[in-house]
């Protein structure tokens, strides 16, 4: 059976706080805990009002301490906005408090605009050193050296598995040179999937976590009793791309019954060929829509997301997915 996993980005509805969506991101977690899900990660994004993950690590500690079993990390820390040694220090004390469930998935890009890179002190021309970035971070992850000038402590020496993300060709070439496990966010950056994964897996060199090539892959999972609630909850997700095609992001809209009386026609273009892989509707029609997904990538693992308004709506669409999987593994 492919493992299902989750990614969440503490999504803030409009008229809500950020409290509460970070105490709907435990819960959450915990559903998906008991419903079997493998893994469940957080994403860095900076000055969005949509969004409540902004301190990854610190929303990492409150999932991982509010949870047993499933494995909790980040999808992904955006390497450039740090320095290594911060990373590891971090999640290297996330790892020794829960020893054994940390995942520390890495990309390159801001996670903000140019505006708020500079206000994060981002050096504009640190994501060309990213690839000298995770080799340093794996460096400090790396059994204790006494002898070594600098130490991340804790860190040196504890299991903490690092992904690389992706939504183009570069992360797939680097994942693939340093060994390591590969993710590609088809949620929201679909065109340059297949070709990714090619490339991943036809130049995979095998390293010291991993023997042979390894990919996840995100997509949006709306599934809902019928066809028309799951649209209807759908339509929260392509209203906050709308939003962003048009150069305003905000809190994440209340779902409406008429998603085209909301957007111009190149505003659906743009927005539709971003959420191309975007399973909605009943269990039944999600499960064929994943079913050709999983069939045309040949995924080792799934990562459902989606920006729901309704979090109760988003726990209903979690446990359904969770059905979908099983009745994919029976067949």
């Amino acid at each position: 059976m492919i493992p299902f996993s989750v990614l969440d980005l503490s999504p803030i509805p409009v008229g809500t706080t950020a409290a509460t969506s970070l105490h709907n991101t435990l819960a959450y977690a915990r559903h998906a805990e008991a419903l079997g899900y493998r893994r469940f990660w957080l994403a860095e994004h900076h000055n969005m009002s949509g969004i409540a993950s902004a301190a990854t690590a610190v929303v990492i500690a409150h999932v991982a301490a509010g949870t047993q079993t499933i494995r909790v990390g980040s999808g992904g820390i955006m390497l450039p906005n740090h320095s290594p040694l911060v990373i590891a220090e971090q999640f290297g004390t996330l790892a020794a408090l829960h020893p054994g469930r940390i995942d520390l998935g890495l990309g390159r890009a801001p996670g903000s605009d140019q505006v708020t890179m500079r206000a994060l002190r981002r050096d504009p021309l640190s994501a060309e050193r990213f690839p000298q970035d995770v080799q340093e971070l794996q460096r400090y992850f790396a059994d204790a050296d006494p002898h070594a000038a600098i130490r991340a402590i804790p860190g040196a020496g504890l299991d903490v598995p690092l992904w690389l993300l992706g939504s183009s060709t570069f992360g797939a070439q680097l994942a693939a040179m340093l060994g390591l496990p590969f993710a590609f966010a088809a949620h929201f950056a679909p065109a340059q999937l297949q070709h990714a994964l090619t490339l991943y897996r036809s130049n995979f060199k095998p390293s010291a976590q991993l023997d042979k090539p390894y990919c996840m892959v995100a997509v949006n999972v709306f599934a809902a009793a019928t066809e028309e609630e799951a649209r209807y909850q759908f339509t929260s997700h392509q209203q906050a791309f709308a939003n962003l095609v048009r150069g305003t992001p905000g809190e994440i809209p209340l779902p409406i019954e008429d998603i085209d009386s909301y957007w111009t026609p190149s505003e659906r273009l743009h927005a539709e060929s971003m959420l191309r892989y975007s399973a909605v509707g009943t269990p039944a029609s999600v499960a064929e829509q994943l079913a050709v997904f999983m069939a045309e990538t040949g995924m080792d693992e799934l990562m459902v997301t989606g920006l729901f308004a309704d979090h109760g709506a988003r726990l209903t669409s979690l446990a359904l997915t969770a059905e979908i999987r099983e009745r994919l593994a029976a067949r």
